[in-house]
C-alpha cells in the first residue's frame, strides 16, 4: 500500500513538471495560454473572423494591440436603433454644443417618428469566426486622381464613400460601387436605391431633416440652404450614433479638435463592422497638397482647416492604426 501511494505521488510529480514546463512553453510562444486553453475547451476559433487578418484579433505579445485595446470598445454601438438610443446628459449636452442648436425638438418624439419610417432594427452585430467582411473606405483626397485603385475598391464587400463623392467620370480611380454613402444634411446628394444612406447627425435639426426629406420636405434649411426632398432608399437609411460619435471623439480623438470629420467618422464606423477594412483617398496628394479628387484647384486645402476638425491629428491616427496593422492605408 505504501510503495503504492509512492508511485502515485512520483506519477503526480511528475505530471506536474510536464504541466509546468508546457505552460512555460506556452507562455512564450502564445503569450497568453490561459486565453488559448479557454478557446480550445470552449470550441472557438483563435481567430475573430474568418479573414487572413482580422481588426478585432489581438496578439498580447503585439505592442501595438495594447495601443488598441485602450482605444477599442465594443460596448459603443456604431448606429441609433430602437435598442440603442439612450443619450446619456453629458453625452446630449456635447452633442447639442456640436453645432449650437437653439430650442431643439424632444429627441424622443423626433426618434420615435424617424423609426415609423426606417428599420429600427440593430444592425451589423453578426461578427463572430465566420465573417469575413472586407470594407474599403474611400475619401476624397486629391490623392486618388491617376491612382487605378477603382478595381481594388469594387472588390469589397462594402464601399463606403461620403459627401460629393462623384464617381461617374473616375471610376478607373475611385471606382463605382458604393454600398454605403455617409452624409448630413449640408451635403447631402441623392442616392441610388441600392446605397445605405447613412447620416450623422450634428443636431436634432438633422433627425427631423432625414424624416422631412424623406416625406414632407418641409425643411429647406438649417444654417444654410439644404435639399428638402432626397432619393433614397427609406428601408436602408442608417443614423449613426452621437454615443458613438461622443466615445470616438474621447478615446480616438482625444478631445482634439471642436468634433470629429466625416472622414474619421466613416473610418471608426468600418474599423466597428467590418474585419477588413482598406482605406483610400486619405490625406494629401504625392505633392503635399489637399484637395478633392474632382477639384482643379490643387491648393484649395478647404477640408483640412474647416476650424471644427483637427485634420492632422486624425491622419496622425489613421496613419497609426495603419502602423499597427488595423488598416490597410492606399496612399
Amino acid at each position: 500500500m505504501r510503495r503504492f501511494s509512492q508511485r502515485r505521488m512520483r506519477t503526480l510529480m511528475a505530471l506536474c513538471c510536464a504541466l509546468t514546463f508546457s505552460m512555460l512553453v506556452l507562455s512564450c510562444t502564445l503569450g497568453e495560454p490561459s486565453l488559448y486553453f479557454f478557446r480550445l475547451v470552449v470550441g472557438l476559433s483563435d481567430s475573430s473572423c474568418a479573414c487572413s487578418r482580422c481588426i478585432s484579433h489581438l496578439n498580447p505579445q503585439r505592442d501595438e494591440d495594447g495601443w488598441f485595446m485602450e482605444r477599442f470598445n465594443e460596448s459603443f454601438k456604431p448606429l441609433l436603433s430602437r435598442s440603442n438610443s439612450f443619450i446619456s446628459d453629458d453625452t446630449y449636452r456635447w452633442w447639442q454644443w456640436l453645432q449650437a442648436e437653439m430650442n431643439p425638438s424632444n429627441l424622443s418624439s423626433v426618434l420615435d417618428r424617424l423609426f415609423q419610417l426606417i428599420p429600427a432594427d440593430e444592425h451589423y452585430d453578426d461578427g463572430g469566426p465566420h465573417r469575413c467582411r472586407i470594407c474599403s473606405v474611400v475619401g476624397n483626397s486629391g490623392n486618388l486622381w491617376e491612382s487605378h485603385y477603382g478595381s481594388d475598391i469594387d472588390a469589397s464587400d462594402f464601399v463606403i464613400r461620403m459627401n460629393q463623392a462623384p464617381t461617374e467620370g473616375f471610376e478607373r480611380d475611385v471606382g463605382c460601387k458604393t454600398t454605403h454613402h455617409v452624409l448630413y444634411p449640408e451635403s447631402a446628394v441623392d442616392l441610388n436605391n441600392s446605397t445605405s444612406l447613412l447620416l450623422i447627425p450634428f443636431k436634432t435639426l438633422d433627425l427631423e431633416w432625414i424624416t422631412s426629406a424623406l416625406t414632407t420636405g418641409n425643411i429647406s434649411h438649417t444654417y444654410v440652404p439644404v435639399m428638402s426632398h432626397i432619393r433614397a432608399n427609406k428601408h436602408k437609411v442608417l443614423i449613426y450614433s452621437p454615443s458613438f460619435m461622443k466615445y470616438v471623439y474621447d478615446s480616438w480623438l482625444e478631445g482634439h479638435g471642436r468634433y470629429p470629420s466625416t472622414g474619421f467618422l466613416s473610418l471608426m464606423f468600418a474599423v466597428h463592422v467590418c474585419d477588413e477594412v482598406n482605406v483610400f483617398g486619405f490625406g494629401a496628394d504625392p505633392d503635399g497638397n489637399w484637395h478633392h479628387y474632382w477639384e482643379k484647384n490643387m491648393q484649395g486645402g478647404a477640408f483640412r482647416h474647416t476650424g471644427v476638425h483637427d485634420g492632422d491629428y486624425e491622419y496622425n491616427i489613421t496613419l497609426l492604426l495603419a502602423d499597427k496593422h488595423k488598416i490597410t492605408l492606399y496612399t
